[in-house]
C-alpha cells in the first residue's frame, strides 16, 4: 500500500539521518574557524588565475620564481618568470631585489616539492613568499599559454 511505502521511506530517511556520509562523518569546522583556516591558507598562496590575471591587467607587484632546473625552464615556462632553482637562493642572490619583495614560486606541479622548498628557503631568508598551487600542471590545466627558450638578460 502507499501507507507501507510511505513508512519505508520514512524509515529510510531517518537511517540515513543516523549513519553520517563519509562527508559529514566529522564535522565540518564552526564559520569563525573555517574563516581562520582560509584566510591563513590563502596567506601562504595563489594560484594560476590569480597570477595569470596579474600579468594580464599589467599589475603584478610581485616576482614569479620558476625553480625547476635550467632545461626544464628553457624547454617551457610561464611567461614573466624568472629562473632561479632554489638551490641558488642565497642572501647575496635575492639581495638582488627590494627585502619588501614578494616572490611567488612554481615548480612542475602537485606531484613537485621544489616550489615548498624554495617557499622554506626564501622565508628563511626573512623573505616574503607564497607557492603558486598547481605549477606548470595547473597553468596547463588553465590552457594559459607557455613560453620556450630563455629570455635575455635585462
Amino acid at each position: 500500500s502507499v501507507a507501507s511505502a510511505m513508512i519505508g521511506c520514512n524509515s529510510n530517511q531517518e537511517r540515513t539521518r543516523s549513519m553520517p556520509s563519509p562527508v559529514s562523518d566529522i564535522p565540518a569546522a564552526s564559520p569563525e574557524a573555517a574563516a581562520d583556516h582560509f584566510a591563513g591558507k590563502l596567506a601562504f598562496e595563489t594560484d594560476c588565475s590569480d597570477v595569470h590575471a596579474a600579468f594580464a591587467s599589467g599589475k603584478v607587484d610581485f616576482v614569479l620564481l620558476d625553480v625547476r632546473s635550467p632545461t626544464l625552464f628553457a624547454q617551457s615556462h610561464i611567461p614573466g618568470a624568472i629562473n632561479l632553482p632554489h638551490g641558488k637562493m642565497t642572501a647575496h642572490r635575492m639581495s638582488a631585489w627590494p627585502s619588501d619583495t614578494l616572490f611567488v614560486v612554481y615548480c612542475a606541479g602537485p606531484h613537485c616539492n621544489g616550489a615548498d622548498k624554495a617557499a622554506l628557503r626564501l622565508s628563511r631568508l626573512g623573505l616574503s613568499v607564497k607557492l603558486m598551487i598547481g605549477g606548470m600542471t595547473g597553468w596547463a590545466d588553465e590552457r594559459f599559454t607557455f613560453e620556450q627558450g630563455v629570455p635575455a638578460a635585462a
